[in-house]
């Protein structure tokens, strides 16, 4: 006998996304988070009236599951949809912003004649056949030298906390990829789905929540049918025959045991490991062998007569350039005017990552003064920021490096030996809140048709289950919808 159907290890946005599936379904769901707090590295901070957000500051979505879960745990009425406006990228110490349309294409300084010639050329490229292909390679292969240097390797950089020479293009350009292996071209491929991206069920947005981003996790923690236990360590795990699983935890009160049907590991990959080792030693050292990123995340807050720049837009990422700090600094009082003070701006700095991960262990002094000496070239400051905090993630993100896809197939492929035993973390399905809420239901689906149950929905709530919202987003994958 189970003392319940899903222990979850780990209450991260991942682990808490699948409980809410699992939990949602009339399954009994167990999440023991080692930390005092649930929501991993996602948490947002009320310093004298400055809202900063240690991790994700917003999401975008177009998954149905997405919207779904929003919908039914009633997150909608508390979403906060950010302004639009321009995003920039350093180029020769200023910023330029990037092109949003084709005409701006052709006049921006950010390419040379030569690379906007070379972008004409994309229609007639071969399509590629290596799964281990990086994302300078692909890119390159592509659209030529400039737009991986001026565009994607900003990208991967500053959102990724990734190197694009080291990265699987197909782990984290899935949907460019698709376009090639579709259409044969990006940029035929691109419009085509422009003019069927009319028909989407699902619209793309972006969105944070009124409180921050903490709002989420909140309410994901509250799920009725969850029991989140906080401060409760695991230290082993082991297979109960036909019974389930047996996992062995610590706390302030003591020592536990709880017996479940499935579990689920929602740890970073090397914690993961670590509890698998006993089991089975090639499963834990496929998982070890996973390489995450450290970043540095500062936010600033100025008085607004301290910053010349009008800050009309997003943010900017940064190339990799001689003596630039910053990958990437997004502007969150214009895109949440709310988030700051009247009268103030905010500021969020990412520094670090696969291009400086030594930055993570600078001192405050030498990683604030580094962070506002770039801010000081290219927005004009003139005094100094009345609001710091640093957050430091030394494990921020994995690296999705060499032939990732091949790891992870063979990972699943080690699971199979042990019914009941899942993994839900963004080391697998992507990194992005949208990833990890769709990596849930994906989770949930498997435990339910091992299950052989689908339980009913609660009165007044739409009866879709798990398996049809990952069908209907496998369908939104193939479509390639933006």
């Amino acid at each position: 006998m189970s003392d319940t159907d899903v222990l979850i290890v780990g209450g991260g946005i991942s682990g808490l996304a699948s409980a809410w599936w699992l939990a949602r379904r009339g399954l009994g769901v167990e999440v023991w988070e080692c930390a005092p707090r649930a929501g991993g590295k996602i948490g947002t901070d009320n310093i004298a009236g400055y809202l900063n957000e240690r991790a994700a500051a917003l999401a975008l979505n177009y998954r149905p599951e997405v919207a779904q879960l929003l919908t039914e745990s009633g997150l909608d009425a508390y979403k906060a949809t950010p302004l639009t406006g321009r995003r920039y990228l350093v180029h020769q110490n200023r910023l330029v912003p990037v092109p949003a349309r084709l005409g701006e294409m052709v006049t921006s300084p950010l390419w040379s004649c030569g690379a906007k010639l070379r972008l004409l050329l994309e229609p007639f490229i071969p399509r590629g056949n290596r799964e281990d292909e990086t994302v300078s390679e692909f890119i390159t292969r592509r659209l030529g030298r400039e737009p991986l240097e001026k565009a994607m390797e900003p990208y991967v950089s500053g959102t990724l906390a990734s190197d694009p020479d080291r990265t699987n293009a197909e782990a984290v350009l899935p949907r460019l990829t698709a376009l090639e292996r579709r259409y044969g071209s990006l940029a035929v491929g691109a419009l085509l789905q422009r003019v069927r991206s009319r028909r989407r069920a699902c619209p793309t947005e972006s969105f944070s929540f009124a409180g921050g981003m903490s709002t989420l996790i909140d309410a994901l923690a509250r799920t009725p049918g969850l029991g989140l236990r906080l401060g409760r360590a695991v230290n082993a795990l082991a297979p109960e025959g036909t019974d389930g699983w047996s996992v062995s935890g610590t706390s302030a009160q003591g020592a536990h045991v709880l017996k479940a049907r499935h579990v689920v590991l929602s740890v970073p990959a090397g914690v993961a490991a670590s509890l698998l080792q006993s089991l089975d030693p090639e499963l834990a050292r496929l998982l070890g062998g996973i390489e995450y990123s450290p970043v540095c995340v500062i936010h600033f807050g100025f008085d607004r007569s301290a910053v010349r720049h009008p800050l009309n837009g997003v943010g900017f990422l940064t190339a990799r350039e001689p003596g630039q700090p910053l990958n990437g600094v997004l502007w969150i009082s214009t895109l949440f005017p709310d988030r700051a003070p009247a009268g103030k701006v905010l500021l969020t700095c990412y520094l670090g990552g696969a291009r400086a991960p030594h930055v993570v262990d600078w001192n405050g002094e030498r990683v604030v003064s580094a962070a506002l000496r770039g801010l000081r070239r290219l927005l004009g400051l003139s005094a100094d920021p009345e609001m710091v905090q640093i957050d430091r993630h030394h494990q921020a993100l994995p690296l999705y490096y060499g032939v990732y896809l091949g790891r992870t197939k063979r990972i699943n492929a080690r699971l199979e030996r042990f019914p009941g035993l899942h993994l839900a973390a963004n080391y697998i399905g992507g990194v992005s809140v949208r990833d990890r809420i769709a990596g849930g239901c994906e989770v949930a689906d498997r435990i339910l048709s091992v299950a052989g149950r689908l339980p009913p929905a609660p009165a007044g709530r739409p009866a879709r289950t798990p398996a049809e919202i990952s069908a209907m987003s496998r369908a939104a994958e193939m479509r390639l919808e933006h």
